[in-house]
């Protein structure tokens, strides 16, 4: 018999609220997290839109603002999410032995000092060629070793860990927006396979800066929607133009079923499986037949011991690019055959905007939440059928649904792709 897991707490920090109860409320309601940037001057900009985490700081869960503040804000973000989890499990209430509880996490790049980075290129510059000695030296005289570590990808993870003494395996993944997904789905293997008791999982990013937003400008994959921001995200809708960078944290705590029994742990359900594929097809393109994605489901559906036909919900990727839409619909489609069309399937980043990193693992508890309630969250902006996304995407108005299982879908740039299958705790042993 496999060790099963399941997640005894939930931790939200994103633009719809900075809680779980929060965010579950406004995306019933069929809110919009997207507005003007206003994190710095994006005017210059062609998509000037995000969807940005206002009005919070880490006093809002006990900690001093001034022993975080060189920190990234994604670490911030992780932080606060982390002790609602935590908090909301218990799990350091119990006895459990520090070593036997770890952390994954799928977290992004840190802090950007783009005013040390413009003055190092001012003094590059100031004669007739670019002097990189001159470069440097201004980099050394204003670089602080602090913010310079926390660019690193890994210090979220190493901080959550130090926070709560969480001594086992440490580990964090950067598959782009897989990231989080996959950091779930490997902390479920790392209890599976008896390696730790508990895990404290999930993803945090921010992109909103200027590198962020000049790199997926770019890539032209933002909607330019600017004068229309809670309408910009738009997934599988015919006018969709683009994608909505969003921002936040999202983490769970997992923990092998037996060990939460044990402590009468309150249990929101059960990781039941995990795919994860590569498309090996091109960086930016998802294969166009849905291979890796068709795969990753099907591994998922499988991992879990599930049919098809148990399915209730996938949560999609649903990105709002072209691309993307078109060929998820199709992927349901190779997955679920002449079932595909009665599967409710909708995207969430409609509302809150593509967290990136941190958007799976956000997904993942938007599923556990649909079966805890028996309601399904809409895809917003719904309003043009587009003949290549003909799915039940459960348009504008949540929906009442009582399902036991669901399918969360995240793929990443670079040909990542990780589903997870989440359900209501099983009754067998």
């Amino acid at each position: 018999m496999r060790r099963r897991v399941v997640v005894t707490g939930l931790g939200v920090i994103n633009p719809l609220g900075h809680d779980v109860s929060t965010m579950w409320k406004s995306l019933l309601e069929s809110q919009s997290g997207v507005g003007p940037i206003t994190v710095f001057d994006a005017s210059g900009y062609p998509t000037t839109i995000a969807a940005e985490v206002k009005h919070w700081d880490v006093s809002k869960v006990g900690e001093d603002p001034a022993v975080w503040n060189y920190r990234g804000r994604h670490t911030r973000f992780a932080v606060g999410a982390a002790k609602q989890a935590v908090v909301q499990s218990g799990i350091f209430d119990s006895s459990i032995d520090p070593t036997r509880i770890g952390v994954y996490l799928g977290a992004g790049e840190g802090n950007q000092n783009f005013s040390n980075f413009t003055r190092m290129v001012d003094a590059a510059v100031a004669g007739p060629e670019f002097s990189m000695s001159k470069f440097i030296r201004k980099g050394i005289e204003l670089m602080d070793p602090r913010e310079e570590m926390e660019q690193e990808p890994n210090m979220p993870a190493a901080h959550v860990a130090a926070l709560f003494d969480a001594q086992g395996p440490n580990s964090n993944c950067l598959t782009a927006c897989a990231a989080s997904s996959q950091a779930v789905g490997e902390a479920t293997e790392l209890i599976r396979a008896g390696d730790a008791d508990a895990m404290i999982a999930g993803g945090c990013h921010s992109m909103i800066h200027p590198f962020g937003l000049t790199g997926f400008s770019l890539l032209t994959t933002l909607s330019q929607r600017n004068d229309e921001p809670a309408r910009a995200s738009r997934p599988f809708d015919k006018g969709r133009d683009g994608f909505v960078l969003g921002e936040g944290a999202a983490i769970v705590i997992l923990e092998e079923y037996e060990h939460a029994r044990r402590r009468g742990a309150a249990i929101y359900g059960e990781i039941l499986g995990y795919g994860s594929t590569a498309d090996a097809y091109r960086i930016t393109d998802i294969h166009p037949e849905g291979r890796g994605a068709i795969g990753c489901m099907k591994q998922a559906i499988a991992d879990a011991r599930l049919n098809i036909d148990q399915i209730g919900y996938v949560n999609a990727h649903g990105t709002s690019t072209q691309v993307n839409d078109r060929t998820e619909t199709l992927a349901c489609k190779g997955v679920f055959g002449e079932r595909a069309r009665l599967t409710p399937v909708s995207s969430t980043k409609s509302m809150m905007g593509h967290l990136i990193a941190a958007a799976g693992a956000t997904e993942m508890i938007v599923c556990m939440l649909a079966i805890r309630d028996g309601v399904l969250p809409p895809t917003i902006n719904q309003e043009t059928p587009d003949p290549a996304c003909d799915l039940d995407y459960i348009p504008n108005v949540a929906r009442p649904s009582k399902i036991q299982v669901a399918l969360n879908n995240s793929f990443g740039f670079g040909g990542q792709n990780v589903t997870l299958a989440i359900g209501a705790l099983r009754n067998e042993s």
